[in-house]
C-alpha cells in the first residue's frame, strides 16, 4: 500500500501544470556545469515546461563527450523561482576512457582504451532561477545506461548556472 501512495503522489507532482518559465522570459541560456560530466552547457526553451538541455565537455564516457536532453519542468512547489524537471536524453563520447575500477577479492582492473561510447540517460532536476536575474542555477542527477561499446550503468550528478541573453 505504501507503495501506492508513493507512486501517486509522484504522478500529482509530476502532472501538475504550472508557471515554470525561462529566466526573464528568454529563450536561450549558455553557461557551466561541474560534476558528471564537467561541462559547458546550454538550454533552449521551447515552451514555458519544455526545454532542450545540452553539454559539451568531459565525463565518464572518455574525454570529450556530447549530451542532449529533453526536459519537462514541474511547478512541484507552486513557485516562480524554484521548479523541478525530468526527462530523457542521449550522450556520445570519444577518446580516451577515463579508467574504471573493480575489485573482486584481491583482483583489481583497470580499463583505459581508445573507444567511443553511446548512451542513453534519464535526468531529474531543480532549478533555481532568482527574480530579476537572467541566471539559471540547477542540480540534477541521472542514470546512464550504456548501449555501445558494452552495457554498463552510470549514476551522474552535476550542479551549474546559465545566463540567459
Amino acid at each position: 500500500m505504501r507503495k501506492i501512495i508513493y507512486i501517486v503522489m509522484l504522478l500529482i507532482v509530476f502532472t501538475s501544470t504550472g508557471k515554470a518559465f525561462s529566466p526573464q522570459n528568454k529563450t536561450f541560456g549558455f553557461g557551466i556545469q561541474v560534476g558528471e560530466p564537467t561541462a559547458l552547457t546550454g538550454k533552449f526553451w521551447l515552451q514555458k515546461d519544455q526545454a532542450i538541455a545540452f553539454s559539451v565537455g568531459n565525463s565518464y564516457l572518455g574525454s570529450l563527450r556530447f549530451g542532449g536532453d529533453y526536459l519537462f519542468h514541474f511547478n512541484a512547489f507552486n513557485s516562480n523561482v524554484v521548479n523541478l524537471y525530468a526527462g530523457p536524453g542521449i550522450a556520445f563520447g570519444t577518446g580516451k576512457s577515463g579508467g574504471w575500477w573493480y575489485k573482486k577479492g584481491d583482483h583489481y582492473w583497470y580499463d583505459n582504451t581508445d573507444a567511443t561510447g553511446f548512451g542513453a540517460r534519464g535526468v531529474f532536476g531543480i532549478n533555481v532561477v532568482p527574480k530579476r536575474t537572467p541566471l539559471e542555477i540547477f542540480a540534477e542527477f541521472g542514470l546512464m545506461i550504456g548501449i555501445s561499446p558494452t552495457g554498463w550503468t552510470e549514476q551522474e550528478a552535476a550542479l551549474g548556472i546559465r545566463f540567459y541573453f
